[in-house]
């Protein structure tokens, strides 16, 4: 379990380190393992407050990488929407989770947090979807307390399973582990269904059982969070998703709470799908892509996004 305290708010937070630099992936088909990854994750959450916006693919995420922020999320809503083109409700398989961890561990470096919602079934499942997840690359995961199938945790309507059967899922999930350093974290989701105190007592039974620390899902104010983390000193994630319950605040404010993780688990889709409406709708009105090209993304620029170097055809002989 990791210890408890707040971030040195002096201390190199990681959206201060340059962006827009050239950042390459790995060598060709040389993965950065998952051990390294996971304890450099370790190490930044030691120096501070670590935002860590969602990936939509493995192109977005080389984006994120390239933008200087130093880890990725990897979020089970948008697994479900833009991979599978379906709602979050418990459709996709670990299969397709971990093909798509794979594709975004191989062509990054920095550390990869995933939401592996219910962990897929039971305590073997969950122990499973550690061994799976982590040899895909991945640094650590979140499970959540939810029954199957889960809902959004910022929508009505949500059930829990009951704590007992949530700790000794955590307790399989952390005995499988392959490293130490790989972050297990437990979400709760019980703010929304049974109240505050009950979400702060499940939060001391998952750190027991063996979880690195606690996602408390769907607070409702700032005070909330400012009092959870007070409340339940250890590892803390805070969700800074859009349209939910969850006020907007930034990660400066998270920081000075004691939260060391935030994660912006849709943004990146919601803006990205927004503009592909508007593009299409422009095209569809005006017959012509031509207005739309200086709000485009460069073929340079794309290439150079993928490390991707166009050499003369050789003309010789």
């Amino acid at each position: 379990m990791m210890s408890a305290g707040r971030p040195d708010c002096a201390a190199r937070r990681e959206d201060e380190r340059p962006s827009g630099e050239a950042r390459p992936g790995p060598p060709e088909g040389q993965m950065v393992p998952s051990a390294q990854r996971s304890a450099r994750l370790r190490e930044r959450v030691a120096q501070g407050v670590v935002m860590m916006p969602g990936a939509v693919n493995a192109l977005s995420a080389r984006l994120i990488e390239r933008e200087g922020f130093s880890a990725i999320y990897l979020s089970g809503a948008v697994l479900a929407n833009s991979v599978g083109g379906v709602p979050d409700v418990g459709l996709m398989t670990l299969t397709e989770a971990r093909d798509h961890a794979a594709h975004i561990a191989g062509v990054t470096t920095v550390p990869l947090l995933m939401d592996a919602d219910t962990g897929y079934g039971g305590p073997e499942n969950a122990a499973r979807t550690v061994r799976t997840l982590e040899a895909a690359g991945v640094s650590g995961i979140h499970l959540e307390d939810q029954e199957f199938p889960k809902r959004c945790g910022h929508l009505e309507g949500k059930r829990l399973v009951p704590a007992a059967e949530m700790c000794e899922k955590l307790a399989a999930a952390a005995a499988a582990k392959g490293s130490t350093d790989f972050l297990l974290i437990a979400r709760t989701d019980a703010r929304g269904v049974v109240g505050y105190d009950e979400a702060v007592a499940r939060a001391a039974q998952y750190l027991e059982a063996g979880a690195d620390g606690i996602f408390p899902e769907a607070l409702e104010s700032r005070e909330e969070f400012a009092r959870f983390a007070r409340d339940v000193p250890a590892l803390l994630l805070a969700n800074m998703t859009e349209f939910g319950k969850t006020p907007y605040l930034t990660a400066d404010e998270f920081a000075e709470m004691g939260y060391r993780l935030v994660i912006y688990p849709v943004t990146l889709q919601r803006v990205m799908l927004k503009a592909a409406q508007e593009a299409l709708r422009t095209l569809k009105q005006q017959r012509s892509q031509k207005s739309l090209v200086e709000r485009m993304q460069t073929r340079q620029d794309l290439y150079e996004l993928l490390g991707y170097e166009v050499t003369p055809p050789d003309r010789r002989g």
